[in-house]
Formats: structure tokens, C-alpha cells, sequence
């Protein structure tokens, strides 16, 4: 039974950190001062001040992706419509944000006032209703059902993998709560399904000479990577990961092949899994990224699909079968590969280009993959770097985030410093193109105020490069559209106020010289380094390749 004695507040509080949620992140507003008054007295959860509640968002997507769930604080209205691109994209992803929002006074809400910050309609519950579209759950939090309501988001989040929502009124956050009974979501796998898809599988696999296992993103986001990897192991055969798949296997394994891209990606990898008699896709989303635009050339009949709560074999579906289950029964039936692994080559391996050479993308990748450490985190921005840094082979326990879903242009920057704060043991490395800075270059004035030091590595192209590659259909020779202001941006840590090491570099010796001095600095300093590359039609070769056929 819960203390009648304990305020709402207090006890979504107890709620978060019960969940291993140490900060949150937020902006300040009128209607949530009394959260953050709770939260400020509060031991065990910190307050992280972002510059605006967009990159708030994105902090807390990416802090979610590290930690398993996060939580983000917002006023009503115009902050959390500022966030609402933010959350979109963490339920584009499947990444669990708890968003708070603090909203007007409850007597204001029932006398439906004119009050700063709605529409002036004396509608307050038209922002939860957008909220019904873009979360997996919203709840108007009262003390009357607070300790039904607040458990229930968090174990929806949880659970389904998806940001939730949860409104609470201004005065309501110190009133006491009422106790009152938890939900439960049941879930489990169903017995006689789980049968009948091991036998399907077996059937299937009991004639295999070179099966593959395809790692997909929500091997990541369940949490399935040590079963995959077990099992790939246990049957000795090789494991790809699919674009948005990226990290879900170790890459320095000896089994793993290489990113799956289709007509795009490496073909060595390509004609290992589209020859293979079965895949066993783990996680598999079908987006037009990770089939490269409707280019990859599977056999569904081939195919054993394990999603979170279910299975498919062939065009047979099993409904109610956690994947972790069916993984571990996979385990069970005996099957192994004979005979020696495929070997694949990796398109970054060999350090290309030297001293007084202009950077290109075929020898600023290698050099990348040579810097990467055990355990560092990788923070990709979407646009070419997105494509690069695909195909680069991570070092053991590296954890890799990037959009490749909703590719919010702006997105990484505030995502690496979300994953600053989540992991501040690691190394965080941030890769982003002049364009992508440009939106939302403020959260590096949060690195520091928060004493957060990583690398950054700015791609100064003259432009959204990416935008001209996508941009078939139009022929003009200069999309002005595609063009930004150019700036300094090894000066930018200067404007908010803090010493930093900065480097421009033009060629290879420059690049290798800026390198070294990261690294002799070991976590010092944050450092960036702005890589500044003459033909703004440089690209890597995954993207040429998506290009030409786009083009055709």
C-alpha cells in the first residue's frame, strides 16, 4: 500500500529512478515549475537544462537507446509541440521516452480559461491528442490515478519499445495520491505456437547448407544481441546486420560479414545472404533503408522472420511468441553448419591517400575506422555521413546510434550529448555535416556546460550534399535551396565560452596530424574537428551507388 502522505510529484520521481533514470532532460516553463521544484529537492535524478525542448528530445532519445528507457520534461503547448519531432522519431525508432508535460492549473483547465499557450479555444486536451498519434500511451495524471497511471506508461514503454505520454497539472504535481491498484500487461509465449514454429523451422533448416542470420534493429532495442550471437556461434554460420541494424552484432566477430544493402552495399555481403537457402532475419524492418530502396532480393520462404511477439515462416505466422523464447528453443534443435565461414572483405580495412592529398570520403573512412576504440559510442548524423559510416567495422562492445528510420536532419548532435550524460565512462564520438550542425549546433554549449568532452567531426561539404545526391528529378544545374551560410566552425566553442582543441584539415597529413593530437589528449578536452572536402560532391561509395539508380 502506498503512503497517502507521498505527492504525485514525489512519486513519479520514485517511479523514474526505480527505473535506472538518473537525469532527465528538459526545458523550463511556467507550467512545470513545480515539477522541476520536486525534481531540484530530489536525490537520485538530475535536471539536465537543455537549449530548446527539440534537442531536449533528442538528448533523451538517445540516452534511452543507452540506458534502456529515458525521460524528458516539457511545458504544456509550445514545448511539447517543440518536442513533438523529437518524440516522433523515438517511436519511428522504437526508443522509450517517458515525456512529462506540465500544464495549467487544474481549476484553470475545468473553467476552460483563455490561458497563455493554448490555441484560445479553451481546449486543453487538443496536445494530448496529438500525442495519442505519436506515443503508445497518454495519460492526464490526477492524485486520483496517478498510481495506476504513471506504472502503466512506464511499463507500456518498457514493454512495446515506444515513448509515452504523461500530462499533469501545474498544482497537482505536490497534492498526495491515492493508492489505488497497478495494471499488469500480460504477456507471454503461447505454448502450441512455439511448438509449431520450431517445426516449421526445422523443416525449413534441415536442408540448409549456408544459412545466414540477419541482425535487424530491434535486436538491439529487445535486447537480444548475446542470443543472436549465442546462436550464430552454437550453428557456425555468418551474421550480417542490416542499415539500421548497425551494432546489433559485434563487428569484430569472426562470423560477422558486413552490412546487408542490397544493390548498394558491399556485394560480397549481398550474394552471401540473397544465395543463402534460409535467413533468419531477427528484428527485421522492412523500411525502404534496409531493403535499399526495394533493391535487396530475399526469398520470404526462405526466410524465418523473429519479431518481438512473433514469428514467420515462410508465409506461415505464429502470433504470441516472444523472440526470446523462440531464439533460445532454436538453440535447442541441433542444427550446425559444416564447412568454413564465407570470408568478406570490409571497404575501410586499408588506409588510402597520403600527405598532401585533399580529403576524400575513401580516405577519411579508413582513417575513422583506424581511431575507433573498444566500447566508444557512435553518434552518426543522418546525411552522407549516414551512408559512410555504415559500412566502417566498429570495435568490440561499441554501441552505434543514428536515425536510420526517421533521419531528422539535426538529430545527432543533441543525441550525442543524450549520450554523454548516459554514459560517461564511454568515449563519444559525433559525426555530423555542416548542414545538420547548423539546426541544432546549441547542444554543444550543453557539452560543456556539463562538463562533457567528446570528439566531433564536422563534414564541411558547402551544403546538404546528401539533399543534391536524393535530388534526381531535379535538373537545374544550382539548387540554391541546397546551400548554407558558411561558417567558422572551429571557432563555435569560443562563442560559448569555453577552451577547447579545434582542428582544420584539408588533406590526409592534416587529418592524421588532428588525429594524433585527439588522441594524445585522451579525453581532455572536447575536441573538433572540421573536415573541409573541396568537391561538394564527394560521397561514399554506397551512396554513388544509390544514386545511379535512383537515376535510372
Amino acid at each position: 500500500m502506498l503512503a497517502e502522505s507521498k505527492t504525485l510529484g514525489l512519486y513519479l520521481l520514485d517511479c523514474l529512478k526505480k527505473e535506472g533514470i538518473q537525469e532527465i532532460f528538459g526545458v523550463p516553463g511556467d507550467y512545470n515549475f513545480s515539477l522541476l521544484d520536486t525534481l531540484k529537492d530530489y536525490e537520485g535524478i538530475k535536471f539536465i537544462n537543455n537549449r530548446n525542448e527539440l534537442n531536449a528530445g533528442y538528448a533523451a532519445d538517445a540516452y534511452a537507446r543507452l540506458n534502456g528507457i529515458s525521460a524528458l520534461i516539457t511545458t504544456f503547448g509550445v514545448g511539447e509541440l517543440s518536442a513533438c519531432n523529437a518524440i516522433a522519431g523515438s517511436y519511428s525508432e522504437s526508443v522509450p521516452v517517458i515525456h512529462i508535460v506540465g500544464s495549467p492549473k487544474s481549476a484553470m483547465q475545468e473553467e476552460k480559461a483563455l490561458a497563455h499557450h493554448t490555441l484560445m479555444d479553451r481546449d486543453f486536451d487538443v496536445f494530448r491528442k496529438v500525442y495519442d498519434n505519436l506515443t503508445a500511451y497518454t495519460a492526464v495524471l490526477t492524485p486520483e490515478n496517478a498510481a495506476r497511471e504513471i506504472p502503466a506508461a512506464i511499463e507500456v514503454a518498457k514493454k512495446k519499445k515506444k515513448p509515452v505520454y504523461l500530462s499533469v497539472a501545474i498544482d497537482l504535481v505536490t497534492q498526495p495520491i491515492i493508492p489505488s491498484e497497478k495494471q499488469t500487461i500480460e504477456e507471454g509465449t503461447k505454448d502450441s505456437a512455439l511448438k509449431a514454429a520450431i517445426a516449421h523451422s526445422n523443416t525449413l533448416l534441415a536442408g540448409a547448407n549456408n544459412a545466414v542470420i540477419l541482425a535487424d534493429m530491434k535486436t538491439i532495442r529487445f535486447g537480444l544481441q548475446d542470443l543472436v550471437q549465442q546462436l550464430a556461434e552454437q550453428w557456425n554460420v555468418p551474421v550480417a546486420s542490416s542499415m539500421q541494424g548497425k551494432s546489433a552484432f559485434d563487428e569484430s566477430h569472426p562470423q560477422y560479414i558486413g552490412v546487408y544493402g542490397g544493390a548498394f552495399g558491399d556485394q560480397e555481403v549481398t550474394k552471401i545472404v540473397e544465395g543463402a537457402d534460409t535467413v533468419i532475419a531477427v528484428g527485421a524492418l522492412w523500411s525502404d533503408v534496409n531493403t535499399s530502396k526495394n533493391t535487396i532480393k530475399l526469398d520470404p520462404l526462405k526466410v524465418v522472420e523473429i519479431q518481438p511477439d512473433s514469428v514467420k515462416v515462410g508465409e506461415a505466422s505464429y502470433m504470441k511468441i516472444q523472440a526470446a523464447d523462440f531464439i533460445r528453443e532454436l538453440s535447442g534443435i541441433g542444427f550446425k553448419q559444416e564447412g568454413k565461414l564465407p570470408e568478406t572483405s570490409f571497404p575501410y580495412d586499408t588506409v588510402t591517400g597520403g600527405a598532401e592529398d585533399p580529403i576524400r570520403a575513401a580516405s577519411y573512412y579508413p582513417r575513422i575506422q583506424q581511431m575507433m576504440k573498444e566500447n566508444d559510442v557512435i553518434v552518426t548524423e543522418t546525411g552522407t555521413f549516414s551512408y559512410g559510416m555504415s559500412q566502417v567495422r566498429l570495435p568490440r562492445g561499441a554501441t552505434y546510434i543514428a536515425q536510420g528510420g526517421w533521419q531528422s536532419i539535426g538529430y545527432a548532435t543533441p543525441a550525442a550529448f543524450g549520450a554523454c550524460i548516459a554514459a560517461r565512462d564511454r568515449r563519444v564520438l559525433l559525426f555530423t555535416g555542416d548542414g545538420s550542425l547548423q539546426l541544432t549546433v546549441q547542444e554543444i554549449s550543453s557539452m560543456l556546460e556539463n562538463d562533457c568532452k567528446p570528439i566531433i567531426f564536422v563534414l564541411n561539404n558547402d551544403g546538404y550534399t546528401i539533399e543534391k545526391y536524393l535530388n534526381v528529378q531535379v535538373k537545374v544545374e544550382k539548387q540554391t535551396y541546397n546551400e548554407i551560410p558558411m561558417w567558422n566552425y572551429t571557432k563555435l566553442p569560443e562563442v560559448f565560452g569555453r577552451d577547447v582543441f579545434t582542428a582544420q584539415v584539408k588533406t590526409d597529413d592534416q587529418l592524421d596530424e588532428a588525429i594524433s593530437q585527439v588522441e594524445k589528449l585522451n579525453g581532455e578536452q572536447l575536441c573538433l574537428i572540421e573536415l573541409i572536402v573541396d568537391d561538394p560532391m564527394d560521397a561514399p561509395a554506397y551512396l554513388q551507388k544509390m544514386r545511379e539508380a535512383m537515376e535510372q
